[in-house]
Formats: structure tokens, C-alpha cells, sequence
């Protein structure tokens, strides 16, 4: 076959190939990615919500400018509250982060050991999860320890969570590892779960009120909290699954903070100044700078931006269908928007 031809071949397959895939594409996903770029942040945070989004806040601190928090939607869409930029939020795995520097200050100040396992941690253990002698803590923070991630045990999503660290663990014990330790990587919420414990453990008291001791009083913030016991509830923005009409809110899932205490501390993290001597050494080598976060009804975005200095933190009080990718495109967009601005 001559190559003119195999190149006619080749182009054909890919544009049936690309229109397969558009077909099961949902269209609300393509309209949202390809509507033209508004010309500001809140033009699309608006955008987002006629995506299907029921709220919507984003933080976005550019360097050298005052930061902006952004909001449209409800807060509260039963009673017709509009969305509050100053709203608390369920982070979710957002706080592996805050976890990650309790881990590194621990280790920094010779209180834990990344090298030491789980059996030497917690001896009860052995034999309840497998690889518990070779586990160490480092494999733990980097989600490369092979223990099963509780959140896929069947149907966990489907019911309420559990209400203990105790009923939590319960769901993988006895389970077959993921895989031996550190030979693959599978995020698992199990690991993180293991490492509040461990803080408590070692200091004799809560993982969150280390945090507040070495890093929400260290920046400042006031907006950060433990559970839904600590705040008030009318502060709380709703949340929603698609096809479930109940409000979220009240299910207990850690976390709470506004869209700006979460970019301030993104950008300490980032830029070092949360940090002692030492310590940033011992974070970057153990744990990432961003993060998403999604629990049934919240789903987030904390990510700092090198090429323009700039933190972005976007909430989305809407789960189910397409709108982990909505939001996502909708992410995109308003880094692009920011870069666009920063390059004028």
C-alpha cells in the first residue's frame, strides 16, 4: 500500500474514531468545554452554575494582588439562600495535606519515624492487616502501602458513614492486600485514617487540635474546623447528590473550611512559610502540594500555579453524574482566565 494512501486510511479511522467518542461524550461536558472563555472569574463561576451546579465558591489569590473570593447559586437551595463566598465547606481529602504536615513536623522533631511499620505502631494489627511487619509510615503518607482503600468496600457511599475510627477500620480487616508494600500505588483513605490515629496516639490527643496548634494559629485562620459539632450549621453551605433530593449536610465527613482558609494555608504550604527549618525537605519528599476532594455533595480543588503564582481554590456543592467533570472543566477555565488576565 502506498503511503498517500495509508495516510488517507489513518485520517479516516481517526475521524471516525473521534466521533465515536464524541457520541458518548455527554453533550453538557462538551458545551461547557467548548462555550467561548469568558472574559472573568465570575462570569464563569456563573457559567458553572448553569452547567447544573447548584453552588459554587472560588478562592483566587494572584500574587501581588488582594485576593478574590468568588460565588454564585445557593447556599441553601430548599430555603433560596444565595451561595456565601465566606461559607463553610466539607474539604475532604483536602485534608490529607494538613495530615502530611503533622506527619513531617512528627518526623522532623524525632517523634515518628517514616521507616518505622505498622507493626511497630500498632502491634494489634498484625495479622488483622496483611504486610503489617513491612508497612512502613513513609509507604502510608505516599499511598503505597497495599492496605485496601475502606471507601471501596462495597456499597460504603450508599449508606451513612461510619460514626468511629473503630467501625472505619473494621471494613478492611482481615482483607487481602492490594498489592505487596511499596511495589504499586493505590490511593486509599484507609492509609490516612491509620495516620490520624497514629497522631493521636502519639501526642494524646486529636489529629485536628495538632493542626490548630502548628498551623491554623501559625496563619491565622479561624475558619478551619474539626467536625460538624464545632460550627454552627446555618454556616455550613448545603449539599447535594444528583437524583437525591435531600440536603447532605448534615452527614459527618471531618473538614470544614471557608474557600479562603484553605488558600491561605495552600499557599504557606507552597511557598514554604508554614515550615521550619528542615521540615520542607522531609514534606517534599514525602507527599504532594495540592489536592482534590469529593464526599456525596462536595466535591473541591486546592491547586497552586507556579507559571502564575497563584492559588486557586474552587467548591462545587453538587456530586453524581457528570460533575466531577464539570467541575474540572469549569477549573480549567478559570486558570486559563487568570493567565490570560496575568499575561495582558
Amino acid at each position: 500500500m502506498k503511503k498517500k494512501q495509508t495516510k488517507q486510511i489513518f485520517r479516516i479511522v481517526l475521524l471516525i474514531s473521534t466521533a465515536i467518542s464524541m457520541f458518548y461524550v455527554p453533550w453538557i461536558l462538551i458545551w461547557a468545554w467548548i462555550l467561548p472563555l469568558p472574559n472573568t472569574v465570575q462570569e464563569q463561576v456563573n457559567e458553572a452554575v448553569d452547567h447544573g451546579i447548584d453552588g459554587v465558591i472560588v478562592y483566587v489569590d494572584q500574587a501581588g494582588k488582594t485576593p478574590v473570593t468568588y460565588a454564585d447559586g445557593w447556599h441553601d437551595r430548599k430555603n433560596k439562600i444565595p451561595a456565601n463566598s465566606k461559607a463553610l465547606f466539607k474539604i475532604a481529602s483536602i485534608s490529607k495535606l494538613y495530615n502530611a504536615v503533622a506527619i513531617t513536623k512528627l518526623v522532623h522533631d524525632k517523634r515518628l519515624s517514616l521507616d518505622k511499620t505498622l507493626a511497630d505502631y500498632f502491634p494489634e494489627l498484625v495479622g488483622r492487616i496483611e504486610n503489617a511487619e513491612t508497612i512502613t509510615l513513609r509507604m502510608m503518607v505516599q499511598h503505597r502501602s497495599g492496605i485496601p482503600n475502606l471507601s471501596d468496600t462495597p456499597n460504603y457511599w450508599a449508606k451513612p458513614p461510619p460514626k468511629t475510627s473503630e467501625e472505619a477500620l473494621a471494613l478492611v480487616l482481615d482483607a487481602p492486600a492490594s498489592f505487596a508494600p511499596d511495589e504499586d500505588y493505590e490511593y486509599s483513605n484507609t492509609n490516612y485514617l491509620l495516620i490520624s490515629e497514629l497522631i493521636k496516639k502519639v501526642l494524646g490527643y486529636s489529629n485536628f487540635q495538632y493542626f490548630k496548634e502548628e498551623i491554623l494559629t501559625r496563619l491565622g485562620l479561624k475558619n478551619t474546623y474539626g467536625s460538624l459539632s464545632e460550627v454552627n450549621l446555618d454556616e455550613v453551605m448545603s449539599g447535594y447528590y444528583v437524583g437525591y433530593e435531600a440536603d447532605l449536610k448534615m452527614n459527618e465527613y471531618g473538614m470544614l473550611a471557608t474557600a479562603e482558609d484553605v488558600g491561605i494555608f495552600l499557599r504557606a504550604l507552597n511557598d514554604g512559610s508554614l515550615f521550619d527549618k528542615g521540615e520542607q525537605e522531609i514534606y517534599s519528599s514525602i507527599y504532594v502540594y495540592e489536592h482534590t476532594g469529593w464526599v456525596p455533595g462536595y466535591q473541591s480543588i486546592a491547586k497552586y500555579h507556579k507559571d502564575i503564582d497563584t492559588v486557586v481554590i474552587q467548591f462545587m456543592n453538587t456530586t453524581g453524574g457528570y460533575h466531577w467533570n464539570t467541575s474540572e472543566i469549569v477549573y480549567s477555565r478559570i486558570v486559563k482566565i487568570i493567565g490570560n488576565k496575568k499575561n495582558l
